[in-house]
């Protein structure tokens, strides 16, 4: 379960600086059990839909309690968080 609070604390902390293996690991420590990953917002599935959009970058929630993660708009099932960096053409 990712919380409307955890949430808000990544959008926030990914907006103050670089998406990147720093903002990463500092996650990781921050939040131990969530899974965090970044990634170029076209490599994310087309009909996806990110939970939060900011300029710069799409944040979207993966569901791993299977075998195999998809992504999720729903909080309480939600175990990880995408960084999906936008790159303006």
């Amino acid at each position: 379960m990712i919380s409307q609070t955890l949430l808000d604390d990544v959008v926030r902390q990914a907006e103050q600086g670089v998406l990147g293996e720093s903002l990463l690991a500092s996650l990781r420590s921050a939040h131990p059990g969530v899974h965090f990953t970044c990634c170029m917002d076209d490599d994310v599935v087309v009909n996806a839909k990110p939970v939060v959009e900011r300029p710069g970058f799409n944040v979207y929630l993966v569901n791993s309690c299977d075998h195999c993660s998809v992504l999720t708009n729903d909080l309480d099932s939600a175990s990880g968080i995408v960084l999906a960096e936008i790159i303006e053409d």
